[in-house]
């Protein structure tokens, strides 16, 4: 695994990594729905447009046993290994860690020597798992300069508390939990950090008891979903601060730190206010010797007729925008935001982190929207998953979120899609008429780009 020169897709800067060659392939977890013993799988898309491949799915490798639902995965290796004080300069992005949130399995996948055809090394067991690190339900993996980190939603009975556990770069044998003083925090979900400000950013969702038969309406209305914050010292490990959202907000998922190692800034997506059924984004930033957090856009929901909304919905007589992804490009200069019940993907300008300005907006899928794809018809599911290239130019959508929460929302079944939408260099953003895949019979969750993309890597240069 080790080479005698750092891997030619690891950047020092965001910006020297906006300047490399486009991707050629994308890789795409998939969830089997259905309970007939098929595996999820990891496909292997071609996305280079002068390949007569263009748009077809190249490769494929299923998982060795059935009901992972394959969720948050991400590389071994990245920018990150060319921190100063990284002691693994010579890794190299070559494999993908694939982790099953209902399994608690995490799958070592290997994508050489022929990228188009990875296959399976290792897979840890999620009593190896339990046993180092005391979690279970490994949710998203970060490459990190001193290893890999993955966030687990829970203990192994399904309760609390979730947190990040490490995984060794050479061997993936699992090191143990990464926390040394959690303080008070209890739930967990995403996390991100701020190298050049030695300071780690965690998120909040759910236990597993409370997240995996869906949502529970009354967890929702007595708040106990997450609303806050976590603030650590990365070095030390220890918890610094909580930030808590305003009372009603519920579920702050995905972050977004700044690219650009110092800026000391980031933004989160909060999926739903159980005031107003609003979706929100709050920018957290360092003040004052400490952090804070505010509210900088706020998404509000679509009246509509209870007729044709899904049962969780009806009483409400709207369609809430349910954020439940965000992506940021590689110059810090646009947020992208997903709307999964609306089937709206927003592009914000967020030069200015404090006051974003809505710059672009496409539709897609929506629970009543429906609305089509160039070749396809009417879509259900809406963007969910987004993933933007190293350039900024190509933006990848995809339309599941979570099985169960599928059901709630979507209870019609989710009928698998992937669409790339293209951004202009001054802003705003169109479908591609010419690219759309869809996945019969399975459910595309995330996508990782061959060399990385915007949600891959974190940098120690400016």
């Amino acid at each position: 695994m080790a080479a005698w020169r750092p891997d030619p897709t690891f950047y020092p800067s965001p910006r020297q990594a906006m300047e490399a060659p486009p991707e050629e392939l994308a890789y795409v977890v998939t969830l089997n729905p259905a309970d007939d013993g098929r595996p999820d799988a990891l496909n292997v898309l071609d996305v280079n447009p002068g390949s007569s491949s263009y748009g077809q799915i190249v490769g494929r490798v299923e998982m060795p046993s059935a009901g992972d639902e394959l969720h948050h995965f991400g590389w071994n290796a990245c920018s990150s290994a060319l921190c100063p004080y990284a002691p693994h300069p010579h890794v190299e992005r070559r494999y993908l860690l694939v982790p099953g949130l209902r399994s608690s399995r995490i799958h070592v996948v290997d994508t050489k020597p022929d990228p188009r055809q990875p296959r399976i090394v290792k897979v840890i067991d999620p009593s190896e798992i339990a046993r180092r690190a005391g979690y279970s339900r490994p949710h998203t993996i970060h490459c990190g300069p001193e290893g890999i980190y993955v966030s687990a939603l829970g203990a192994p009975n399904g309760d609390g508390p979730g947190g990040i556990f490490i995984l060794d770069h050479d061997s993936f044998d699992v090191l143990g939990r990464w926390e040394v003083d959690r303080g008070p925090q209890y739930l967990a979900y995403d996390f991100w950090w701020h190298l050049g400000y030695d300071t780690l950013i965690t998120s909040e969702w759910g236990t597993p008891n409370m997240v995996e038969g869906g949502l529970q309406p009354g967890l929702l209305l007595e708040g106990r979903y997450g609303r806050a914050l976590h603030v650590w010292d990365l070095r030390r490990r220890r918890h610094l601060q909580t930030l808590e959202l305003e009372e009603g907000q519920q579920m702050p998922l995905e972050l977004r730190p700044a690219h650009d190692p110092t800026r000391p800034y980031g933004f989160v997506g909060v999926v739903v206010s159980t005031r107003n059924l609003a979706g929100s984004i709050w920018t957290w930033y360092h003040a004052n010797g400490g952090w804070a957090i505010r509210k900088v856009i706020e998404i509000p929901p679509e009246p509509a007729d209870p007729a044709v909304l899904p049962p969780a919905l009806q009483p409400f007589k709207a369609v809430p925008p349910l954020i439940t992804d965000i992506n940021l490009s590689l110059d810090d200069r646009y947020l992208y935001v997903s709307c999964w019940g609306t089937g709206e993907l927003r592009q914000y300008d967020v030069s200015d982190p404090f006051n974003p300005r809505l710059t672009g907006a496409v539709r897609l899928g929506g629970i009543v929207a429906h609305a089509p794809h160039p070749r396809s018809g009417p879509l259900n599911g809406g963007p969910q998953m987004v993933e933007v290239s190293r350039d900024g130019r190509r933006i990848y959508v995809t339309n599941s979120l979570y099985k169960a929460w599928d059901a709630q929302f979507y209870p019609e079944g989710i009928r698998g899609w992937l669409a790339k939408l293209d951004a202009r260099p001054d802003g705003g953003i169109s479908i591609d008429p010419n690219f759309f895949v869809e996945f019969a019979g399975e459910r595309p969750h995330q996508v990782r780009l061959q060399g990385g993309d915007a949600s891959s890597d974190s940098y120690c240069y400016p």
